[in-house]
Parts: C-alpha cells; sequence; structure tokens
C-alpha cells in the first residue's frame, strides 16, 4: 500500500501534550515495542538499560540548544519584536538568518534594539535582507571580542521551546531542554528522545559495557513544520547540519559486524545515520546538509533498535518512526499510548523499538 499523509493521522487529546517534563529525567514513562512479535510492555525509563548487553551501541545527537528567541523593540516606533535565531551565516560579520514577529512592520534598513534586565540596550542588529515572507538577514552591530557576544546573546536569548508547549519559558527548561551530553552548539530544538538520560543511568551503560557513538544534527525549525501534501514523495524537509565521525563509525561497524544492538537514540539520530551509509551498508564518516525525508517503505542500513519520543500526528517524525517500527504496530502502539495517557511530544514519555 503507497502511504499517504492521511494514513498518519490520529486523535490526540490536548492534556496528553507534554508541558513539563518529568520530575527526574530518568523517570519519564517508557513503552517497549518489540517488532517480532508485537508484544507491548510498560515500563519506567531507566529500565531501559534492562534491553541492552555488553557491546551494543546508542547512537546519540551531541547537539546543544542555544537560546534561540530573542526579544527586543524596533528603532523609533519601539514596537516589540520577536527575533528567532536559525542559523548563523558569517561568524567574523555576525550576520544570521531569523525570523521575526510581527514580519509586515520589519523592512531592510530597520535597526532592532535589544535591551538587559536593567533596560539598558546592550545589542543592535541592522535588517540587511528579506528572505521569506517572516525570514530576515540580520547582522548585529557589535565590535567586541567574539566570547562576549555570544555571553550577552546567551543571556538575552530565551530557551526555544516548541510553540505546541504552549506556556512561558520557566528556569527549568535552559536545564532541561537540553541532554546532558550536549556539547556541539548549533540546534534551535532539543533531540527530544535523548531528554530522558541522566548522568546515573549513562553511567550505568557505560559500567555494562554499553558503547556511545555521538553524532550531531543541529536540528532546525524544519523539525515542527507541517507537512502539505498528501502525497509523502512530494515532501521536502529542510536542510540540516550533520557530523559522523570516524570513531562513531568504527564504534558502529564494530557492533554490526558482531550482530550487536545499535540503537538510533531520536530521530534525528537516525537521520544522520541514515544520511551517511557506505556502499557496504556500513557506516560511512560524513558532513554537511541532509534533507533526507524517511517514510515507509524504507530499508534501515545501520540501526536496528530505536529511542524515540510520542510525536503529533502526521508529523515527519511519527512518519519516520512507522517506517521503523511497522505501520500497524506502531499506531496500535500509539493507540494504546493515548489509552494509557502517556504524555506526547517533546517533553514527553519515550518508546524503544527492538
Amino acid at each position: 500500500m503507497r502511504m499517504k499523509l492521511s494514513h498518519f493521522n490520529f486523535e490526540l487529546p490536548e492534556e496528553l501534550v507534554a508541558k513539563y517534563p518529568a520530575e527526574i529525567r530518568d523517570e519519564a514513562r517508557l513503552m517497549v515495542v518489540h517488532r517480532e512479535t508485537g508484544e507491548i510492555e510498560h515500563k519506567v525509563f531507566k529500565n531501559v538499560i534492562e534491553y541492552f548487553d555488553e557491546d551494543d551501541v546508542l547512537i546519540l545527537n551531541n547537539t546543544k540548544v542555544f537560546p534561540a528567541r530573542l526579544y527586543g523593540r524596533k528603532e523609533k516606533t519601539g514596537a516589540r519584536i520577536e527575533v528567532f535565531l536559525l542559523r548563523e551565516l558569517n561568524n567574523e560579520m555576525k550576520l544570521l538568518d531569523v525570523l521575526v514577529d510581527p514580519a509586515r512592520k520589519i523592512r531592510v534598513g530597520n535597526k532592532l534594539y535589544f535591551s538587559d534586565e536593567a533596560d539598558n540596550d546592550v545589542l543592535v542588529a541592522e535588517v540587511v535582507d528579506n528572505t521569506t515572507s517572516r525570514g530576515r538577514t540580520i547582522r548585529f552591530l557589535f565590535d567586541g571580542e567574539e566570547l562576549e557576544f555570544r555571553t550577552l546573546l546567551d543571556s538575552l536569548g530565551n530557551t526555544p521551546l516548541p510553540k505546541y508547549i504552549d506556556r512561558p519559558v520557566e528556569e527549568i527548561d535552559r536545564e532541561r531542554y537540553q541532554t546532558v551530553f550536549a556539547s556541539q552548539i548549533g540546534a534551535v530544538a532539543a533531540p527530544t528522545a535523548g531528554l530522558h538520560f541522566s548522568d546515573e543511568l549513562l553511567k550505568r551503560f557505560e559500567l555494562k559495557g554499553i558503547n556511545n557513538a555521538e553524532v550531531t544534527l543541529h536540528i532546525g525549525l524544519g523539525t515542527f513544520r507541517d507537512i502539505e501534501v498528501e502525497d509523502l514523495s512530494k515532501h521536502k524537509m529542510d536542510a540540516e547540519y550533520f557530523k559522523v565521525s570516524l570513531p562513531a563509525t568504527e564504534i558502529v561497524n564494530k557492533a554490526q559486524k558482531t550482530g550487536k544492538r545499535i540503537c538510533a537514540v531520536g530521530t534525528t539520530s537516525m537521520r544522520s545515520i541514515e544520511s551517511a551509509v557506505s556502499a557496504t551498508r556500513s557506516l560511512k564518516p560524513a558532513e554537511g546538509w541532509t534533507n533526507v525525508f524517511i517514510f515507509p517503505p524504507h530499508e534501515f542500513r545501520i540501526a536496528n533498535a530505536m529511542i524515540t519520543n510520542f510525536h503529533l500526528p502526521k508529523s515527519s517524525l511519527l512518519i519516520m518512526v512507522c517506517a521503523f517500527g511497522g505501520y500497524d504496530l506502531m499506531m496500535r502502539a500509539y493507540e494504546e499510548a493515548v489509552k494509557e495517557k502517556y504524555k506526547f511530544f517533546s517533553y514527553g514519555d519515550a518508546m524503544l523499538i527492538i
């Protein structure tokens, strides 16, 4: 059967979209789905280690979320403007692609002022180009050291919670909307399957002899963009920067040769490795931009297990999960998740597919 977007719709009660993370990272709920038998188990996330043995591999996305949402004001009128930083275009010139809201008031040549908590203007940016209806390129007019500029941006910015988490950003989000292994700054959204790992749980994995292979995929807003075509083959994903290093490939390929469990932690880790498959169906070092969109039917070449959150209806993330776990089984698992009141989306509960 040729899969269409409408096949991935289901009724999701609004109260199941998690507004806050679990009180303790590794005590979120965990659904375990067995592809061969169709069995579904209900666990707590820290139980996930029970499904792994020595020399198995976790593939982790080590991207780090930066505080991408800034609030400034327009020159002369003083109108409040939200500026969402998307990506850096030129480090030395401090040029960035951004989204602005309300966009109709922001034109090329406008200056935007950003103030600290004491209401002192500490950064000024000039709009230098229109990219889309909401998109702009801005240049920050700052002559100081790079580190000072980064520190200022960090202090002015807010954690970029997805709009679906319908509440103001709070202090807890700066820590919890970030994995404990995040190291490579560049994402505007967290690789949410990884949010469930605590330092203690990762240490237990290490002591059991389970290896980590770190990859990087800097998640952009395209992850949350609605799919607007019924024919999935016509959907185009936004390109995102990714990197699969030589050390990561050596860890994964060794496990592949010995038939070990290789688990992609999150859809972004899966997209990274599926963008770096060699002609011999092993993992190869790769770096660049990927816009791979994974939908059924798809042959996964590297991972034989996956940890993921519960995703929204008709999202590219749910579609990928169905490609990996099997459409009928995944839709049955989601039906059970709704019935059992699992929490969905970025701060929600987790699923292990084996």
